[in-house]
């Protein structure tokens, strides 16, 4: 049930309708959005690999420094290490991320303005709900893969001596950290995973909803009752692409800003080996951190993250829009199910 038709605002945004759950080919969906999503993974993957090298160095580097001497020792290829272990677990763990974001919003949207929300309240409920519960079920997979692929990422590389175990590729890290931590190792910096991507989803969907509203009404897209039926209210199709990218870039450069510090943290939890058995705690990591730059040493890899989560923002959003159209059904078929 779409938001836009439960209730009629006084004033709204004449924009095209929204594509909810129901109206989705399912399998359309996830098979376009395996493929979709990998090549954004692809073209996105280089600056994560700049972001995980510049939280776990010892110095403060910058990321120019830490690309520079990634292709000068390592090549070109250095900037995808880990890409293919990463990717095998991008699919389901998007798939996961897709399915709980449609449904909860959906749910959600719908319940609150039943219980009395209004339209734009109503899509901010939801869309924080939905980015919250996407993220908490994507961490089941995401997890694990982040651990071996950031593992892999920075082996190798200059400045990461303390990183002493090297890899043959995912599967043997995956072999080695079990036989070593077992399960536990895999899951290593889980509850800091949720911590940084549960809330940093939350506000950027709930972001995102705001500022594409925000932009929407200065460009003049509001409209009262009695100007809905004129055809020069609706944004054409490149509009609305454009909206979508500006809103997102917007959202996900305040999210990083927040969320950076414990970003940082959860990287070292999952990359840097401990003493022994034991692994380094949260207290610790941080600890280490303000020794090595003080406070300012929580956001490195600030630049990269932000670069990373403006652009992937951008690119998803576009891309899931332009997913969801293309995933839905006839409307033959949504017509014949209406009766």
């Amino acid at each position: 049930m779409s938001l836009r038709t439960s209730q009629q605002p006084a004033e709204d945004i004449r924009l095209p309708a929204d594509i909810d759950w129901q109206m989705l080919d399912k399998s359309k969906f996830f098979i376009l959005g395996a493929a979709l999503f990998s090549g954004v993974s692809a073209t996105l993957y280089p600056v994560v690999v700049l972001k995980t090298r510049q939280q776990v160095s010892q110095k403060n580097m910058s990321c120019m420094s830490v690309g520079t001497n990634i292709l000068r020792h390592e090549g070109f290829s250095g900037m995808y290490r880990g890409f293919g272990t990463s990717l095998m677990g991008t699919i389901p763990a998007r798939a996961l991320y897709m399915s709980a974001l449609e449904i909860t919003k959906s749910y959600v949207g719908t319940t609150a303005v039943q219980v009395g929300f209004s339209e734009p309240a109503a899509a901010a409920v939801a869309n924080a709900a939905a980015g919250l519960s996407a993220a908490m079920a994507a961490q089941l997979v995401w997890t694990p893969v982040d651990v071996i692929s950031q593992r892999l990422m920075v082996q190798g590389g200059q400045g990461m001596s303390q990183i002493s175990t090297n890899y043959r590729g995912g599967i043997d890290a995956f072999r080695t950290i079990m036989k070593t931590d077992g399960l536990q190792g895999l899951y290593r910096g889980f509850g800091m995973s949720i911590l940084t991507y549960a809330p940093s989803n939350a506000l950027w969907w709930a972001s995102y909803c705001m500022t594409q509203r925000m932009v929407w009404t200065s460009l003049g897209y509001c409209r009262s009752r009695e100007e809905q039926s004129k055809e020069s209210l609706v944004p054409g199709s490149k509009t609305v692409v454009a909206v979508q990218g500006l809103s997102a870039a917007m959202a996900g450069g305040v999210s990083a800003i927040i969320t950076t510090p414990l970003d940082t943290i959860k990287t070292r939890l999952q990359v840097l080996e401990g003493n022994g058995n034991c692994q380094p705690t949260i207290g610790q990591t941080v600890r280490t951190l303000l020794k090595e730059g003080g406070w300012m040493a929580c956001y490195r890899g600030l630049g990269p993250r932000w670069a990373t989560m403006s652009m992937s923002a951008t690119t998803m959003i576009t891309t899931y829009e332009f997913l969801k159209r293309l995933s839905t059904k006839p409307q033959e078929e949504l017509s014949s199910k209406s009766y």
